[in-house]
């Protein structure tokens, strides 16, 4: 886990995530809590860096009427951030560092300081990584993965705790299905072995292919 070194002290290195995680998982119990109280609908966006999570806001932010904000996580920059800002959607960044992943206690300041609106459906763009942030329950609604075809197919099989964690799995970038070695049916199947509940939509948030779908998704969670 990102907050040990590996050096072999296992049993203290265990402790030490039991620890943290059960911290975590009260915070995200009290921000569940707030935000079902303000009638918020909180989506936790994770991907490895490069698949698409912001061009999909952008376009998500664009085209649909719901009041909306987002929280952005990177390790460095404001860049993401100020893509959605263009788009006159209200936005905060968290800068983690050396971090990998949001946690709860991140995100309750940054609701703090966005003070999102009542019933608002609230994006939380989470660090680039497919690991830590399967681990950190942050108090959302619904959980996000979203890769590309880009990527390979067997994303699901080689990080299976994040897709297990998944309620939605987007596959974007299906614009770019004839240019590149990726089999759609079997990443379907590789999902459905992690994570048989986890539903899979296929779509292109440059060209539009199947947003309709997502936006489906959305206003149903």
């Amino acid at each position: 886990m990102c907050a040990t070194c590996g050096c072999g002290h296992t049993h203290e290195v265990i402790t030490l995530e039991q620890k943290v995680l059960a911290k975590n998982d009260e915070l995200a119990a009290s921000n569940r809590a707030f935000l079902e109280g303000q009638e918020i609908t909180a989506i936790n966006l994770m991907s490895s860096p490069g698949s698409g999570k912001t061009t999909l806001l952008e376009r998500t932010i664009r085209e649909l009427t719901r009041t909306m904000a987002v929280i952005e996580g990177d390790q460095e920059t404001a860049l993401d951030a100020d893509r959605i800002r263009s788009t006159g959607c209200p936005v905060v960044q968290i800068n983690t560092g050396a971090g990998c992943h949001l946690d709860a206690a991140m995100l309750r300041e940054a609701i703090d300081r966005l003070q999102p609106a009542r019933r608002a459906l609230l994006f939380v763009e989470n660090v680039g990584n497919l690991v830590c942030p399967a681990l950190f329950d942050l108090g959302e609604r619904g959980r996000v993965v979203v890769v590309s075809v880009t990527e390979g197919t067997d994303k699901p099989l080689k990080y299976p705790y994040m897709f297990a964690a998944a309620d939605l799995v987007v596959v974007n970038k299906v614009d770019l299905l004839p240019y590149v070695d990726f089999d759609l049916a079997a990443c379907r199947a590789y999902v459905a072995s992690v994570n048989p509940k986890a539903e899979v939509l296929a779509l292109s948030a440059t060209r539009g292919d199947n947003l309709d779908s997502w936006y489906d998704w959305l206003a149903a969670v």
